[in-house]
């Protein structure tokens, strides 16, 4: 076992002595601050309770440990390894003094290096140093002897390297009587992670080259080189993921040969180091080059981004993987326009992705409050002030920051600051989910920053909310047999499902959803690209359709249980839970429509007559509960019920099952589902609402009513329902199908 290793598990055991003279351990372990990469935490939580920086480094000393590779290798890539993480170590004054000596504990590898050249300066050495010869290859080459000669199974000499450890050992493991190693090991922890990061596309390609100066400077061949290079990344890799290694392998491999060979090659354009940086949306299904092109004909000014061309870029990935391509370009320019760019090396994105995650239930979740509100910010700024650098403030409680830290002239730190009230606002959004507080805390936030409900769908449930519509294709399917012409409008598309109906099993016509959601439209666009379909998506507003597509053009529009959405969520002249926004809808479909065109509409519907009663007994212990937080924070209508007993209520019959829709889904999705009035017109009142609404023009060709499937089965070990005298009785019919044909 490596020592370093065996140094750990003594910590591990609670033996503390052995930090005394072991500096770099000490560093780490006294850490007082999480300086970590959350792009592969799960849980902000567990950070809190867990040094994932010491376990990262003894993850990266195993696989070490586990290679057969020479005995001169292996020692360099060891005290590589457990000095290039310190400078994310040390106590909150111990790192408040390193910075104010000049450690750079912003970017990790500069101060790692800072700090390991200061400790072996901090050493007495100079009797030893008197001896040794300045001849650095002679060094290397007398210390790579012992085993260049020897199989890379390590058979080799172990009377030779007992004596070089011993050597090692006699002067505390910090100076050796080879200056040359300091070098080389300086040198790869100054570089540590580099490799990694230029695949990335996180920092330029010359950021590398200073390797090569082994070569030049003598210290190692180019073949030995590519082989110490090789161990190491492979350490670094793989202690993040071993998959993740076997998958950038062979670029690593070819990138230490470049860098080795020393020859010359060009720095990425920043188009391709983008690129790079997007492949995690882009293995979602981001159309990277599609998006470019588009841009650019929106006047996105990418010759301002070669401003950024030497620059490296920090927790990059972390930070800005859930944002669409336009809002990250957009991101981009803003940090083009820090000023003095031509002196930077670096810009940080570490307070953006610190900010943007928080734990919801114990697993790290987007503060996806903060994410629609930055999206907002983001959508204001026009391509042309970002071209000019002269990007105003779109919002009071929001703006994008960047400053550099004391003794750091040459990084720079982006941030978005929102103002105190606005923090203490999403503040309050966090605490109050789950609670009966959480809508009112979330229409404040929507009322400060101008947003509007429907925009957003569910903030924690979103991707089960669209998974559980991907599964209703049966349901949807009926649907096909009333699409009329080529041009089909999918209003609120959702996970895609109808979508990928139309598409499937109608060939012959053109299906295009439509969404106010960003995300929603991102997620599909991703979803398309991935799987190349071919249907095309839109976000747009369904009650002002002919803003987004040309009037009289479209065959069919489609509104699959979304009517209720926007009758429950959109404020129609001040007013929620309002006919009239069902009749802007219904009006702006018609106006879309081609002569013989046809709305279908499947949705939500009230039971007739409404003077019905029923009984309901609740089979569970906590269900009278619920009923009576239900009804008080309902705000469609007014619940109505009577308490018969501990577990039985006396209600209207639509009370009951406006009640049993939320209720149905339990708990996990109450504080959205109550904010939802599901049946908003019984058959007849929705008949005459649409002749109404549409007048002459418009015939209603088919409208039924039935109980949706699942609805019986979810309930019946919950509830029992009852006419009443007391007779057990089947559910009302929940959902209605309605076809209206536009004449012409």
């Amino acid at each position: 076992m490596l020592k370093s290793l065996e140094a750990i598990e003594l910590y591990r055991q609670g033996k503390l002595d052995s930090l005394k003279d072991i500096v770099w351990l000490k560093y780490i372990a006294e850490a007082e601050e999480q300086i970590v990469n959350l792009e592969r935490v799960d849980s902000l939580q567990e950070l809190r309770n867990h040094n994932p920086v010491l376990q990262y480094v003894e993850r990266s000393l195993k696989v070490l440990d586990g290679l057969a590779v020479s005995y001169w290798i292996k020692d360099l890539v060891e005290e590589t390894l457990v000095w290039s993480e310190t400078a994310k170590g040390g106590t909150l004054r111990q790192r408040h003094r390193w910075q104010e000596e000049g450690i750079n504990c912003f970017v990790h590898n500069v101060g790692s290096a800072q700090l390991y050249r200061r400790h072996l300066v901090s050493k007495t050495w100079s009797d030893e140093m008197d001896s040794v010869p300045q001849d650095h290859t002679r060094d290397m080459s007398e210390y790579k002897t012992f085993n260049d000669s020897e199989p890379e199974d390590e058979s080799y000499n172990e009377g030779a390297l007992a004596s070089v450890g011993r050597m090692a050992d006699e002067l505390n493991g910090a100076i050796d009587i080879y200056p040359a190693r300091f070098t080389l090991v300086h040198r790869l922890i100054g570089t540590h992670g580099l490799i990694g990061q230029q695949i990335r596309g996180e920092v330029p390609s010359s950021a590398n080259l200073p390797l090569y100066d082994i070569v030049q400077e003598g210290l190692l061949s180019p073949e030995e080189l590519e082989r110490l290079l090789l161990t190491l990344n492979q350490c670094i890799i793989g202690a993040v993921s071993k998959d993740l290694w076997e998958n950038v392998r062979q670029e690593v491999q070819e990138l230490v040969t470049t860098i080795c060979s020393g020859m010359l090659y060009e720095d990425w354009s920043m188009q391709e180091r983008l690129r790079r940086m997007r492949s995690g949306p882009i293995a979602r299904g981001e159309d990277f080059e599609g998006e470019w092109l588009r841009l650019e004909k929106e006047a996105f000014c990418t010759s301002r981004l070669e401003l950024l061309k030497g620059i490296t870029f920090w927790y990059v990935e972390s930070a800005l993987q859930t944002f669409s391509f336009e809002q990250f370009a957009k991101i981009m320019l803003l940090a083009a326009g820090s000023g003095e760019i031509e002196a930077l090396n670096h810009i940080s994105f570490e307070p953006v992705m610190n900010s943007i995650y928080y734990d919801y239930k114990g697993i790290k979740k987007i503060n996806v409050y903060k994410k629609r509100i930055i999206e907002k910010y983001l959508t204001g700024l026009k391509w042309e002030e970002l071209a000019s650098g002269t990007a105003a403030f779109g919002n009071p409680h929001l703006s994008h920051c960047l400053y550099r830290k004391a003794h750091l002239p040459d990084t720079v730190f982006f941030e978005f600051n929102f103002s105190p009230a606005a923090e203490k606002l999403i503040e309050f959004c966090i605490e109050a989910e789950k609670s009966a507080l959480y809508e009112r805390a979330v229409l404040m936030l929507f009322d400060l920053f101008e947003l509007r409900r429907d925009a957003f769908d569910r903030f924690h449930n979103e991707d089960v909310y669209l998974s559980q519509m991907n599964g209703t294709a049966d349901y949807k399917a009926v649907i096909l047999e009333h699409i009329t012409g080529s041009k089909v409008l999918d209003i609120g598309p959702g996970g895609g499902v109808l979508l990928d109906l139309l598409e499937e099993r109608m060939p012959g016509i053109t299906p295009v959803g439509i969404d106010i959601s960003s995300n929603v439209i991102e997620a599909l666009q991703q979803r398309k690209q991935r799987e190349g379909r071919r249907w095309e998506v839109l976000q747009g507003d369904a009650l002002n359709l002919k803003h987004f597509v040309e009037a009289g053009s479209v065959d069919t529009v489609i509104f699959s249980s979304i009517l209720h959405e926007l009758y429950s969520y959109v404020p129609l002249n001040g007013v929620k839970f309002n006919h009239d926004t069902v009749a802007a809808a219904l009006r702006s479909a018609f106006d879309v429509l081609s002569p013989g065109g046809a709305i279908i509409i499947r949705d939500g519907i009230m039971t007739e007559p409404v003077t019905d009663l029923r009984r309901v007994r609740f089979l569970e212990a906590d269900g009278m509960k619920w009923l009576e937080r239900y009804a008080k924070d309902f705000q469609g209508r007014m619940i109505q019920y009577e308490q018969l007993d501990e577990h039985e209520v006396h209600m209207p019959v639509n009370d009951a099952m406006e009640f049993l829709y939320t209720y149905t889904w339990g708990a996990e999705a109450y504080v959205h589902e109550v904010q939802e009035q599901f049946g908003y017109f019984t058959p007849s009142a929705y008949a005459e609402f649409i002749g109404r609404t549409l007048g002459e023009e418009a015939t209603i060709e088919v409208l039924r009513h039935y109980l949706q499937e699942g609805y019986t089965e979810a309930l019946q070990d919950r509830v029992t329902v009852m006419d009443e005298n007391g007779a057990v009785v089947a559910l009302p019919d929940s959902t209605c199908f309605i076809v209206i044909r536009k004449t012409g």
